[in-house]
């Protein structure tokens, strides 16, 4: 491959273009686009010069998956559940945001972590042979899932966009950044989702099944370009931006958290630790680090409720900041 010359920033920038410019045309993107549109149009109206901004979180949720054929049948995955970014936006939700739910196909949903891992099966029973009834034992939690989920939807206020692979997310992240972008300071990135660091390029790619009678495997894989720096320094420049850093070793997680927080200009970096993330995380800014827990003892049951309500004030401070500025 031809080393490409320029400034490190004008080369990463390149890798950028050619990278959406070799990646599959995204299907639906013209209904992506104006599922976008009408969404903030809903959630944001004009007087003459000013716009009245609600607040507006992109919230990007489990794992992209690295085809290994164009034809897929196998993938790179994950083990990202997608668990913290539906429970996060439920949070944001009842902290009256609205939210554009870009999320993993088949991962967890918004008001259904509580729910058993298959609901259809499980929260449900046969009468008979010709109605079915919720289970008592699941009845609450399967009324108050419809409920909250059918309030927000049709209160304009929670867009779902599905994804499967890297092309698929960083495409239609691109479509929302540019979409919100008119929100300046009111707009939010919460990106949580589980992004693959490498990927095997669209046109070098096998477009049939892999044979295995082929032999052994040998496949080459190419880093994918980092997407914060002209996601915060061109397709949202005014927009408060969270990240997440998770790592198996605490000795180096605050380290490269803090590293993430400088390098890419993020807001803050919430820092995971993969044993302990259920339970507490750090969130990382360039005045310091608060460590976040979940308390069971004063009703807190997990740990996205105090992390959101943090990260609300440091978005009201931001929101703020900027209003001075202007």
């Amino acid at each position: 491959m031809e080393k490409k010359s320029g400034t490190p920033q004008e080369i990463a920038y390149d890798e950028i273009k050619d990278f959406f410019d070799s990646a599959p045309p995204l299907r639906d993107g013209n209904t992506v686009c104006k599922k976008l549109h009408e969404f903030l149009e809903t959630n944001s109206s004009s007087t003459g010069n000013h716009i009245n901004n609600y607040r507006v979180v992109c919230v990007t949720s489990g794992g992209t998956t690295v085809p290994l054929e164009q034809r897929c049948v196998r993938f790179i995955d994950n083990f990202s559940s997608g668990h913290r970014g539906a429970t996060s936006t439920e949070y944001f939700l009842k902290a009256g945001y609205s939210v554009i739910f870009l999320y993993r196909r088949e991962s967890y949903q918004p008001y259904c972590t509580s729910l058993p891992d298959n609901p259809l099966l499980e929260c449900f029973e046969m009468t008979d042979e010709s109605f079915v009834q919720v289970h008592p034992s699941h009845s609450d939690a399967v009324k108050k899932a419809i409920s909250n989920h059918q309030a927000a939807v049709k209160g304009g206020h929670l867009l779902k966009l599905p994804f499967c692979t890297i092309f698929e997310y960083l495409q239609i992240l691109q479509l929302i950044a540019t979409s919100m972008k008119n929100l300046g300071p009111y707009a939010m990135y919460y990106l949580a989702a589980a992004v693959s660091d490498f990927y095997v390029p669209w046109e070098s790619m096998a477009m049939h099944k892999i044979q295995s009678a082929s032999g052994p495997l040998d496949m080459r894989l190419a880093q994918v370009p980092k997407m914060l720096p002209v996601l915060r320094n061109d397709w949202a420049p005014m927009a408060f931006f969270i990240s997440f850093k998770l790592e198996t070793d605490r000795d180096i997680l605050l380290k490269k958290a803090d590293m993430a927080l400088k390098k890419y200009k993020m807001h803050v970096v919430v820092a995971n630790e993969l044993l302990t993330r259920k339970e507490e995380v750090t969130v990382v800014t360039p005045t310091g680090n608060i460590s976040v827990r979940r308390d069971k003892t004063k009703g807190v049951t997990d740990v996205e409720g105090p992390l959101i309500k943090l990260l609300v004030e440091k978005h009201s401070a931001h929101i703020e900041d900027s209003i001075k500025c202007s």
